[in-house]
């Protein structure tokens, strides 16, 4: 995500830190490329100047170029400007007092509309809302059953056509049927089309006189650049559009859609879907976005993600059975079920201050998901004995294990080497000592600090 614009950025910004001072030339050099970078992220030209120029008549001040650490001061003053290209504050939804909220979905053809609408649903529903979705998409082919099967396996109820009602009067039926059910918000999933036309734009202004649509939110595609943006003012401009969900941002490498959307339409990020699975959709925070831009991380986001993954009780336990060497296969296969939960191993590292240069590092040697699917199988062909006893694992287990799990005898005996490294790294670093009340947590977190980031990688992190 955003990664050659990142690169960019990083690599203008080079040129302001660590200096002690700094002249109007220098500032201008620097910006030169910041503008070059955004330019090349797709960003749209006019908002690049725009925002080159707030940058520089913030930087070009004596309070900047006079401090101390001017180079510090002005990436501050890119941090902050980014944040507000961004939207400034994140915007949510507004549930109404008298439910249910309707929010009618729109978007063309291939922008992932339909998956969105169910990644909405649990999103909201997360939150502690009542979702319902209807079906409203009666021209795509499949596109009912589609959302039938995503409010099924997400246990979201979804309303269907009844093959005599218009979209408008299904809109209104899901309403009721919502009331009726006691689900506070309804998601309307409508028709699509290869391009914004008459007849697109006809239905949903039938749908908006069939019942009150609270919130009108736009799904687009990022990885289409400036045409995302372009599509966003197309749609706001015949229907008024609320806020915008950027779909496979995961995908974008350049940003051009996230960071052109604000100023151009006018109109708020509200979501971004950062993956395939149903889960993989999160709120936008411009000042969290702003942070992974800019290779300081997103701290915040990772530790909501791990509360929603890990159990602290359970977590606690593992910690103390960890720095006592007492961990088992099970153990390490909860956390590998824990840690993909939380997305893809990449993407958590991006989240952590440093963390891209750590994968850029890494390279070809960072597993995939291809290579956590294969130790989450070796580890359920052993049997329940030898997770919990790993060191019996010799020749003849070894090769049942390769057999069952689909792979080879190399891949299990790396998968164990790992996990006997990482056991040894921990009960070293715990000494025999409990980890248990205040001093042996501190003692515990000196020894983290001190810990080799080659050696995680040798033990199978």
């Amino acid at each position: 995500m955003f990664e050659t614009l990142s690169d960019r950025l990083a690599t203008a910004l080079r040129r302001f830190s660590g200096r002690g001072r700094l002249t109007k030339e220098d500032v201008e050099v620097g910006l030169r490329e910041v503008r070059v970078a955004l330019l090349e992220a797709d960003v749209n030209f006019r908002v690049a100047r725009a925002f080159v120029d707030r940058i520089r008549e913030r930087a070009i001040g004596i309070d900047v170029l006079e401090s101390l650490t001017p180079g510090q001061q002005i990436v501050k003053i890119v941090n902050d400007e980014l944040v507000a290209l961004l939207g400034g504050e994140q915007r949510k939804i507004q549930y109404q007092s008298h439910p249910p909220t309707v929010i009618m979905l729109v978007g063309l053809q291939g922008s992932g509309k339909t998956t969105t609408a169910a990644k909405l649903g649990l999103a909201i529903r997360r939150d502690g809302h009542r979702p319902m979705l209807v079906a409203a998409d009666i021209t795509r082919p499949a596109a009912v059953q589609q959302l039938q099967k995503l409010g099924l396996d997400n246990q979201i109820p979804v309303t269907v056509p009844d093959g005599t009602s218009k979209v408008a009067q299904l809109a209104a039926r899901g309403v009721a049927e919502a009331t009726r059910l006691n689900c506070d918000v309804v998601i309307i999933d409508t028709a699509g089309r290869l391009q914004i036309d008459e007849p697109l734009l006809d239905e949903l202004r039938q749908i908006r006189k069939a019942t009150t649509v609270h919130e009108v939110i736009l799904a687009v595609d990022a990885m289409t650049g400036q045409e995302a943006v372009n599509v966003a003012k197309g749609f706001d401009d015949a229907v008024s559009v609320d806020g915008v969900i950027l779909t496979k941002l995961d995908g974008d490498a350049r940003g051009g859609a996230a960071l052109s959307m604000r100023e151009t339409i006018g109109k708020p990020i509200m979501y971004t879907g950062i993956g395939e699975k149903v889960s993989d959709l999160e709120p936008f925070a411009p000042d969290r976005m702003a942070s992974r831009i800019l290779g300081m991380g997103d701290v915040l986001t990772l530790v909501e993600r791990a509360q929603e993954q890990f159990d602290q009780k359970n977590a606690e336990e593992m910690v103390e059975r960890s720095f006592a060497g007492r961990l088992t296969m099970d153990d390490w296969l909860a956390q590998l079920r824990q840690l993909r939960g939380m997305g893809s191993l990449e993407g958590v590292l991006g989240m952590l201050p440093g963390g891209r240069k750590l994968v850029q590092q890494a390279g070809a040697a960072m597993p995939s998901e291809n290579d956590l699917g294969r130790m989450e199988a070796i580890v359920l062909s052993m049997t329940i004995y030898e997770r919990r006893h790993p060191e019996i694992i010799k020749g003849s287990r070894r090769k049942r294990i390769a057999i069952g799990s689909g792979t080879t005898i190399a891949d299990v005996n790396r998968l164990l080497k790992g996990f006997e490294q990482m056991q040894s790294m921990f009960k070293s670093l715990g000494g025999g000592k409990s980890t248990k009340g205040v001093r042996g947590k501190a003692r515990m977190l000196r020894q983290l600090k001190n810990i080799d980031p080659t050696q995680l990688g040798q033990a199978g992190f």
